[in-house]
């Protein structure tokens, strides 16, 4: 985070939306925070079941704020564990590949 950075307290929701994959997904999740630029940042999340979702954020200090507020979320990086925690399924691969 550069000190220019205003953080953007995150909306209700997508505090919500964050919260109900950790209901749906299990305890702990895992959040990565990906700047995309111009439209912010996403965080990547990822269930304790090996599902995957995500919540585009105005900025990467949104998206840490993010994460610091969800209960039984936590801040992940794509190391080998958090790697090796997805499951990508045939339906995911698809939307992925644009069909």
């Amino acid at each position: 985070m550069t000190s220019e950075e205003t953080v953007v307290s995150p909306t209700g929701a997508q505090l919500a939306a964050a919260r109900k994959f950790v209901k749906a997904h299990g305890k702990p999740s895992r959040a990565v925070v990906e700047n995309i630029g111009r439209a912010g940042a996403r965080v990547v999340l990822v269930g304790a079941d090996g599902a995957l979702g995500d919540v585009v954020v105005p900025s990467a200090a949104t998206g840490e704020a993010l994460i610091e507020a969800v209960e039984d979320l936590d801040a992940a990086s794509w190391d080998a564990e958090t790697v090796n925690r997805t499951k990508i399924g045939a339906e995911h691969r698809r939307k992925m590949a644009g069909k």
